[in-house]
């Protein structure tokens, strides 16, 4: 999974991204592989959906240690499995846990920071922390 994050982090930092657009992997797909972070706008034009794709690249190795995928969907208009699960009004970020439950939305522009707060509090993640120490141990 790690090396799809920084493509699609790439190509929708240059305007290219959407759910159709970068034959996105399903959630059903990454469910128990990887922890999706579904970015939402009515535009790519959005400067929030730059801004959070900002924030996501300058801390990429953060977040693909943490197996988070990133889905970009700025069309509407196309009635895309995401948009029919999620729902989304306007601008909205959306992380999903390995298990596939919302672990956490929000209107707004997420920090790296916060989501790998959120991350790193989950089971599974102290789960798999545990056997990275005990690994190298």
């Amino acid at each position: 999974m790690k090396s799809i994050l920084p493509a699609l982090v790439m190509l929708a930092t240059a305007g290219a991204a959407s759910a159709a657009d970068l034959d996105q992997p399903s959630l059903a797909e990454l469910k128990w592989v990887a922890r999706p972070i579904v970015v939402f706008a009515d535009a790519a034009a959005d400067p929030r959906v730059a801004r959070q794709l900002q924030w996501f690249e300058d801390r990429i190795d953060e977040l693909e240690e943490r197996d988070v995928v990133i889905l970009v969907d700025t069309h509407p208009d196309e009635k895309t499995a995401l948009r029919e699960r999620f729902h989304p009004r306007d601008f909205m970020v959306v992380l999903v846990g390995k298990d596939g439950e919302v672990k956490y939305r929000k209107p707004d522009p997420v920090t790296v920071r916060e989501i790998i707060r959120l991350i790193d509090r989950m089971p599974l993640r102290q789960q798999e922390i545990e056997a990275q120490r005990a690994g190298s141990g």
